[in-house]
């Protein structure tokens, strides 16, 4: 198991090294090819390694930490000057991740064979989908906080480069924006985080992750809190939380499909990952103390988004709010502390990256026939238009919104349970509150995604003739987004594909 997780760890990024070796004369499709390949079989060894952890997501941190058992460990020293070690290891809350981060990465390097960025240098661009890969597998596997800061950088610049570089072509000057806001505020997180793991060394003298989730960093107040301050910013900034959101929406409005693809399917859930990884089980008394102001800003973030979706007038930067809420319900998943809230934002991770790939290829597909993503541009009656991608659409809206029998419907329902139930040390009545903002959230949810339904997708044909060039779903387009449909509806008939025991603990 050791091999196979430093395999697909390393062969991502040694591929990168080695495509960006070859001469310049290899072209697009065989560059596209390569990198289907590689992450081809990233995809194959985490799908291996994922039964032999268990696979399944049975964690309660503020519990026994021997119901999440460690699998695939490799602890070497790195930097023994410092008490940095290279240790790596997964268990059932990070191999999900790592199977969802594998996923999105090839369906990507599978969309380029046919459909890429007209401004060109696809080999850039996939060698740079393959280091952000190799990055985020590192981060959902690191078990030193250094480890885990060092590979949760590694995917800043690629992806300020896929934006910078392949972004929206008609506007260079917004694209270059957005790409800068991105980078300087991840940054920014970053340095805060980076304190905050600075400051659990000097109170437990060490950056092992499993170390300190068995003896962690007690205490409410003082130097604990003020690590966990920091460490929850920093990583709200990635999530990204209300209001430290305003990097989202240029960025995804202005990054290429596959751009958009990853960061919302992959990166936004390194935030989320951060939080229940390392926030809840190393400063558990110091999380206590902030968790009910983390669950506010996310119900705030919850409303704030999905107000922000009915005023859109872009099909990407309206999924790009609709990330907002969907994450808020994730952060007050884990901020309840309780086993369903924790489960359910689990569960919530994996359905968004699913989900939101899905809606943003459907959104690089209508802006690709159209030329634009501005739905006044577009015009309505999809349907008609664009039969298969219009169905699509509607589909990927109703498991956005969590209809039940969709994937999106059980992470949100386990979020609101959690807050209903938080853990006996969070004050219920204030839950309580959070749970109906919340639950009002999931009705604003379904006014603007059946509004956009109804935008889009319905009208008179005659008003919204078919352009002559426009084609419907593509083969290479069927063959990308059916493990996403696939997926979409097996989570939502089959949670406990995920979620197997969590109801007993």
């Amino acid at each position: 198991m050791n091999a196979i997780l430093l395999a697909i760890l390393l062969l991502p990024i040694l591929a990168a090294l080695a495509l960006w070796a070859i001469p310049a004369g290899i072209g697009d499709r065989l560059a596209a090819a390569y990198g289907s390949v590689i992450s081809g079989l990233v995809l194959v060894g985490s799908v291996v390694l994922w039964p032999r952890t268990g696979g399944w997501f049975a964690y309660a941190p503020l519990q026994n930490e021997d119901v999440r058992p460690l699998r695939a460990v490799t602890d070497v020293p790195w930097i023994p000057a410092l008490g940095v070690r290279f240790h790596v290891g997964v268990d059932s809350i990070s191999m999900p991740l790592i199977v969802l981060t594998a996923l999105l990465t090839f369906l990507c390097c599978l969309y380029s064979l046919k459909i890429t960025p007209r401004i060109g240098r696809t080999r850039s661009l996939i060698a740079l989908l393959l280091v952000i890969e190799a990055g985020v597998i590192g981060t959902f596997s690191a078990m030193d906080l250094i480890l885990f800061f060092v590979c949760f950088e590694i995917v800043l610049i690629p992806m300020w480069l896929v934006i910078d570089m392949w972004g929206d072509d008609h506007d260079p000057v917004g694209r270059r924006r957005a790409a800068l806001t991105f980078v300087l505020m991840t940054v920014l997180g970053s340095a805060l985080m980076l304190l905050g793991f600075l400051l659990v060394f000097r109170r437990a003298g060490t950056f092992d992750i499993v170390q300190l989730s068995n003896q962690p960093v007690l205490g409410g107040h003082g130097v604990a809190l003020a690590a966990a301050l920091l460490i929850a910013v920093g990583l709200a900034v990635k999530v990204p939380l209300w209001p430290l959101h305003i990097w989202l929406p240029d960025a995804h409005a202005k990054a290429p499909t596959v751009g958009s693809v990853i960061l919302a399917g992959v990166l936004l859930k390194l935030g989320t990952y951060g939080l229940i990884r390392i926030l809840v089980p190393v400063l558990p008394d110091a999380t206590v103390t902030i968790a009910p102001y983390l669950a506010g800003f996310a119900v705030v973030a919850i409303i704030a988004g999905s107000l922000a979706c009915l005023a859109q007038t872009d099909v990407k930067r309206l999924i790009a709010y609709s990330s907002v809420g969907h994450m808020g319900f994730i952060v007050l998943g884990i901020a309840t502390l309780s086993p369903a809230g924790l489960r359910g934002a689990l569960f919530a991770n994996i359905a968004h990256g699913i989900i939101t790939g899905l809606l943003f290829f459907l959104a690089g597909a209508i802006k690709d026939r159209h030329d634009t993503s501005d739905l006044r541009a577009i015009g309505r009656a999809l349907y008609a238009r664009l039969p298969r991608i219009g169905a699509l659409l509607t589909f990927a809206c109703l498991a956005s919104l969590g209809l039940p029998g969709l994937a999106g419907f059980w992470g949100e329902m386990l979020v609101l349970l959690g807050a209903y139930n938080p853990a006996a040390v969070l004050p219920r009545t204030t839950y309580l509150v959070f749970m109906v903002i919340a639950g009002l959230g999931t009705v604003l949810t379904a006014a603007y995604f059946l509004r956009l339904v109804r935008n889009l997708c319905q009208g008179d044909p005659a008003e919204n003739p078919p352009a002559a060039f426009a084609v419907d779903l593509s083969r290479i387009e069927l063959i990308t987004w059916a493990p996403l449909i696939t997926l979409t509806v097996l989570l939502g008939v089959w949670p406990a594909l995920l979620l197997h025991q969590w109801v007993t603990l």
